[in-house]
């Protein structure tokens, strides 16, 4: 897992602390919004929180392993830009976005996806998502 200096600005791309944004979901506070949730995930995995991802996905669609860890080249992340964000309903949300990274010395590449997220006993999990083209 890799370490972040808890005052260096957040990996999701807010400019507040690290510590203050997705950090405290990281260490389990619950997240308000699907859009938070999906911040925190990204963050996640620029840091390589391989747990974190997974105690996030929701339990019907969750794999055993990411295997973040095993990732050759691993990827390194450049940004995220949030595109749209949607309450569908009390349950149910859908946040678009584009994350932006590199695998090793390649050119930069990105991942448009809609992800879809689902409340359940107060908390928001990842459900799926799809890729855009």
């Amino acid at each position: 897992m890799k370490s972040i200096d808890i005052l260096t600005p957040c990996p999701c791309g807010n400019p507040i602390a690290y510590n203050a944004c997705c950090g405290s979901l990281h260490e389990g506070v619950a997240a308000a919004t699907a859009e938070q949730l999906m911040r925190s995930r990204y963050s996640a995995y620029v840091l390589k929180r391989e747990d974190y991802l997974l105690a996030t996905w929701h339990p019907d669609r969750r794999p055993a392993s990411l295997r973040l860890a095993a990732q050759q080249p691993p990827p390194t992340w450049l940004g995220l830009e949030v595109r749209q964000a949607q309450q569908v309903d009390a349950e149910h949300a859908s946040v678009e976005f584009v994350a932006r990274y590199r695998l090793g010395g390649g050119r930069a590449q990105r991942q448009h996806e809609t992800s879809r997220f689902v409340r359940s006993e107060g908390r928001w999990y990842y459900f799926d998502g799809e890729l855009k083209g």
